[in-house]
């Protein structure tokens, strides 16, 4: 559909002039459909994906319908997660810049409820809240809504699946019957559908169809590495593309933190974020991250759908995603307001073919591409180099170093020589990590590496238990792992060679059926084996 500029959606000269002020003229489709609607009280159905605008779709309309000489509460703003709720607060309050007596206050789990308590007593009008949150202020009688007249559920599917179907319910029944009702989702699978006929006085849907679930202005790229390689193939994408912010995406935290940490020991300024960290942590590692402190946040799934910073350039995938959603999630923090962003991912072995799948899903093309070679990076590197130098020769105070240089400088040894020792210096030495095989000892032949797991038949294991530890854990696909032998005390698992070390030190870190273990490559055991 056609869009139209703000200036045309009716507004009122202070919301118009904080949208201005944002530097958006024209409203995307979703606000373009859903702002008049609202207005008018409507009930909305609204389908679209992350990275259409949603939030001021259903926060413009909110603010405009605020009465401000009213301190109680009057609209509700349900999000699923924490980063969400703050994210949507942030922006409802930077398109309320110019409208004076609006209060509006996150609401959101991980917090000293306290200070939520003392927000909430001064009085106000928006709340932006996570459910669980919601019905313990609600029982403890500090959150009322007997005022309210709209509600909006953002990310209503993502709610669902996370399991906040009956407090959702129980919310909307404590709610005035004479409301507004708004959904947004993603998708629309039946347990939504069933609420919005429960709860909703003839919706209207508003889906902004699209032949893409990917942004056209993001190009996607994937190259196929092996495990091992990952880390190296990271590294000189980074040195290549030199991103000013980028996103590295895991499937595991422990992968989370493994990544962040190797990024770290090889100089970047790099951090990670997922779901073991509290709240206060996650928030001072996301401020980092948009005060530029640190460049790259490696980051779980948590992360892709709260988490929304300007100017990401790059999106990396250092895991597949098993959910072909997550992908469109995960990429959508970049390319954002019109601008172009890139997506990398490193696939390998089964997931490979996961990335078709996700191809087919998505209907877009992904491309494969070659690993920056170490050549092609220190081309980039010099030249970044040597553009530095450039603006360099402008300073006025060179000539206490160009004394330093005339030392130097004799028939055997002229300036040239000087500034190419220096650029070498610079450089360092890189260690082409993708030209080395991994070290596993015992490895067998044809590249499977058996493993001795110290619980067995007598503690209630299966195979699938197995199975199950391994994938979840290290999110190596299940169609990878060999044979598995139980014994009464212990078992045999074949894993390929190059994931041993990752499946050893997962499994030493966790439990299996609530077991302890203990994993290492089979050695002399493997006698025990024949008996």
């Amino acid at each position: 559909m056609n869009t139209v500029e703000f200036n045309q959606l009716g507004l009122s000269n202070e919301i118009l002039k904080a949208v201005m002020d944002l530097g958006f003229e024209e409203a995307t489709p979703i606000q373009t459909l859903a702002i008049p609607r609202m207005l008018e009280g409507i009930d909305i159905i609204g389908q679209a994906q992350t990275g259409t605008g949603k939030t001021a779709a259903f926060g413009i309309p909110i603010l405009e319908k605020i009465d401000t000489k009213n301190k109680n509460v009057q609209a509700v703003i349900l999000c699923p997660t924490r980063e969400l709720a703050i994210q949507a607060t942030d922006e409802l309050k930077l398109f309320a810049k110019y409208k004076r007596g609006i209060n509006i206050v996150a609401v959101y789990g991980g917090q000293p409820i306290q200070r939520q308590i003392a927000a909430l007593a001064k009085g106000v009008q928006i709340v932006v809240a996570t459910p669980g949150r919601v019905l313990d202020h609600l029982k403890r009688r500090t959150l009322k809504l007997d005022q309210t007249k709209i509600l909006v559920l953002d990310e209503a599917d993502e709610m669902l699946d996370m399991g906040f179907r009956d407090d959702i319910e129980e919310i909307l029944k404590s709610l005035p019957t004479e409301r507004q009702t708004v959904f947004f989702s993603a998708t629309m699978p039946k347990e939504f559908l069933a609420l919005t006929k429960k709860y909703q006085n003839h919706p209207q849907t508003i889906k902004i169809a699209s032949h893409k679930l990917t942004v056209p202005s993001i190009e996607q790229y994937y190259f196929d590495v092996r495990e091992h390689q990952k880390l190296e193939a990271l590294s000189r994408c980074l040195d290549m593309y030199d991103p000013k912010l980028s996103l590295v995406f895991c499937n595991t935290k422990r992968k989370a933190d493994e990544v962040a940490k190797n990024l770290q020991l090889r100089g970047y300024k790099a951090d990670a974020i997922h779901g073991d960290m509290n709240q206060s942590q996650r928030e001072r590692v996301l401020s980092k991250f948009r005060n530029l402190n640190i460049e790259i946040l490696v980051a779980t799934d948590v992360a892709a759908r709260g988490l929304d910073i300007e100017n990401i350039d790059i999106v990396f995938n250092f895991d597949v995603p098993k959910d072909n959603e997550n992908y469109v999630h995960r990429i959508g923090r970049t390319g954002r307001a019109g601008k172009s962003g890139k997506a990398f991912s490193f696939a390998s072995g089964k997931e490979i073919f996961e990335l078709r799948e996700i191809q087919k899903y998505t209907k877009a093309n992904i491309i494969r591409k070659n690993i920056p070679t170490l050549s092609e990076v220190e081309n980039i590197r010099a030249i970044a180099i040597l553009e530095s130098v450039r603006q360099h020769l402008n300073d006025e105070n060179l000539d206490k170093y160009a004394r330093m240089i005339n030392t130097f400088i004799s028939d055997d040894v002229t300036s040239l020589d000087v500034a190419a020792a220096l650029l070498k210096m610079k450089f360092g030495q890189d260690q082409n990590i993708l030209e080395q095989k991994p070290e596993v000892k015992n490895a067998p032949q044809g590249g499977m590496t058996r493993l001795f797991i110290s619980v067995g038949k007598k503690d209630k294991i299966r195979a699938g238990d197995f199975v199950g530890a391994i994938s979840g854990e290290t999110g190596i696909n299940a169609d990878l792992i060999g044979n598995i032998k139980l014994f009464d005390a212990f078992s045999f698992v074949e894993v390929p060679s190059e994931y041993a070390q990752t499946i050893m030190d997962a499994l030493n870190a966790s439990n299996i059926r609530g077991k302890k273990v203990s994993v290492e490559i089979a050695k002399d055991r493997d006698i025990r084996d024949r008996r």
